[in-house]
């Protein structure tokens, strides 16, 4: 059943994006309401480089997370010194900038007619069918979350942890908060770039009303539903 295949590929790209969210903020405290815009970032930079630059659909992905992750650097670098609520207020205005700028940018977004994408392929496997977009997207959604298990169990992981608890206390016995900060913020947003990426070869199409404030709301949901410092709670959450 095609549209089964079709539900379930929309639960595994919002599971990638709902484990950068979890790592941002489950793991290392830091509040977000703009990580939707991350994905929209994504999606149009995967979009961009298959139709206006041939691109193969699987490096648009790689390079949709990599672009996602510069901003997210970019981003953090000043909000990343406040925190809590005042942080939030910010990655929100992020948000807002974001769907300015996909829907105003018509020469390059398409404003909202948005970008249509050709069917995509995978070292030449089309994958028109629901059923074989389903199975590259369960292979991505396996390996990113082990990526984030092993990241969660090393010496970053346990860094993030800390400051999550107390960030006085973690610099205090040595640990760089705002280099880790800024790497928690990047990955966070790979993730949702990859998402995005995903999300637009999915529905052949990037378009500004698939990445706005409402869906940040969403995914940080399904981060709270499923239990903050918890993947496997994610996924229930999603």
């Amino acid at each position: 059943n095609e549209y089964l295949y079709f539900s379930g590929s929309l639960i595994l790209i919002n599971l990638i994006a709902a484990i950068g969210l979890q790592l941002l903020i489950g793991f290392t405290g830091l509040l977000s309401l703009g990580h939707a815009a991350f994905m929209g970032v994504g999606a149009y930079t995967s979009a961009l480089l298959v139709t206006k630059w041939g691109c193969p659909f699987i490096l648009s992905i790689l390079a949709a997370g990599l672009v996602a992750s510069l901003l997210g650097i970019i981003v953090g670098f000043p909000s990343l010194r406040i925190k809590g609520f005042y942080l939030m207020v910010a990655t929100l205005a992020f948000q807002f900038v974001i769907d300015y700028i996909i829907i105003h940018w018509d020469s390059v977004t398409r404003g909202i007619r948005g970008i249509e994408l050709p069917t995509p392929h995978v070292f030449g496997i089309s994958l028109e069918k629901n059923q074989t977009y389903f199975v590259l997207l369960f292979i991505l959604t396996i390996f990113l979350m082990w990526g984030a298990k092993n990241i969660t169990r090393s010496k970053i992981g346990r860094a993030f942890i800390a400051i999550r608890d107390n960030d006085v206390s973690a610099e205090i016995i040595g640990i760089p908060i705002f280099p880790y900060k800024l790497l928690s913020f990047s990955i966070s947003a790979f993730y949702a770039g990859v998402a995005g990426a995903l999300f637009a070869g999915l529905l052949r199409t990037a378009i500004p009303e698939d990445y706005t404030f409402l869906h940040s709301i969403i995914f940080l949901a399904m981060v709270l539903v499923g239990g903050l410092g918890r993947l496997v709670g994610t996924v229930f959450g999603v």
